[in-house]
C-alpha cells in the first residue's frame, strides 16, 4: 500500500487530495497547524526546519509527500510591508524548502515530491509581487532539488494552479465583479476546483508516472499560455 505525507491537509485542496488517495487505498499521513478543520497525525508548522524533519523521522518510509502550505496577499509591492512579505515568504517559499530538505534526507528508498506554485510565477498579474516571488522561487527550488537528488531516485514536480476556489480565495469568489473579472481572464471561462489541482497532484505521485521530474503543471484554465478571448470587450 503506498503512504503519503500531505503537508496542510486541513487545506481545500489537501482535504479534497486526501480522500482521493483514500479511495486508492494508500495509507495517507495529515499534518496541519492545529486541529481546527481536521483531526491531523501531526500538528506542524512546516517553516520550522527540525519540527519537519522530526516528522519524516517518525513516520518511516513514504512514497510521496505533498506541501500544500501557503498564503494569499492581493496588495502592490508598495503598500506590501516587510511582515506582509515574510509572511508570503515563509507559508510557501520556507515551507517547501523545508519539506525538501527533510525529503532529501528521509526518503532513501526514492519517491515523489510535489510542490504547489502558483500560475502568478509564470505570467505577470497586477498585485501579485510577494505571492509571485515565493511561488517563482518554488519553481527553481523544485528543478535545482530534481537535478541534485535523480541520483536518489526522489523526484520533484510542481502543479501550479490559477484562480481556485478554496477557503483561501472565498473573499475574492464573494465578489462577483471581481469573480467575473477573473473568469474572463481564464481562457476556458471558469475558475477552478479543488479537486481538478488534487487530481493533478495525484498524477505526480502515481509511482505510474516515475519517470517524470523537475516539471512545472499548470492547472489554471490557460491562464498561463493562452490569450484570453473573453477579454476582447466587442
Amino acid at each position: 500500500m503506498p503512504r503519503y505525507l500531505i503537508i496542510a491537509a486541513s487545506s481545500s485542496i489537501g482535504q479534497k487530495l486526501v480522500e482521493i488517495l483514500k479511495n486508492s487505498h494508500c495509507e495517507v499521513i495529515q499534518t496541519a497547524r492545529d486541529n481546527s478543520k481536521i483531526s491531523p497525525d501531526f500538528i506542524l508548522d512546516a517553516s520550522a526546519f527540525l519540527a519537519t524533519e522530526e516528522v519524516f523521522k517518525n513516520i518511516g518510509n513514504i512514497d510521496g509527500v505533498v506541501n500544500l502550505s501557503g498564503s494569499l496577499l492581493l496588495k502592490g509591492a508598495h503598500l506590501t510591508s516587510k511582515e506582509d512579505y515574510s509572511s508570503v515568504i515563509e507559508a510557501s517559499l520556507t515551507t517547501s524548502f523545508s519539506v525538501c530538505r527533510a525529503a532529501a534526507k528521509y526518503m532513501k528508498n526514492g519517491g515523489s515530491v510535489v510542490l504547489i506554485s502558483s500560475v502568478a510565477a509564470m505570467t505577470g498579474l497586477p498585485n501579485h509581487e510577494a505571492i509571485a516571488a515565493a511561488k517563482a522561487g518554488i519553481i527553481g527550488l523544485a528543478r535545482s532539488a530534481a537535478a541534485t537528488y535523480a541520483d536518489q531516485n526522489l523526484r520533484f514536480n510542481v502543479v501550479s494552479p490559477g484562480l481556485t476556489e478554496t477557503n483561501l480565495t472565498k473573499q475574492i469568489f464573494a465578489n462577483e465583479k471581481a469573480l467575473e473579472f477573473s473568469r474572463a481572464m481564464h481562457p476556458l471561462g471558469r475558475l477552478g476546483r479543488a479537486e481538478e489541482i488534487a487530481t493533478a497532484i495525484e498524477f505526480f505521485l502515481d509511482p505510474k508516472n516515475s519517470w517524470i521530474t523537475g516539471q512545472v503543471l499548470g492547472v489554471d484554465g490557460g491562464l498561463s499560455s493562452l490569450k484570453s478571448k473573453n477579454l476582447i470587450k466587442k
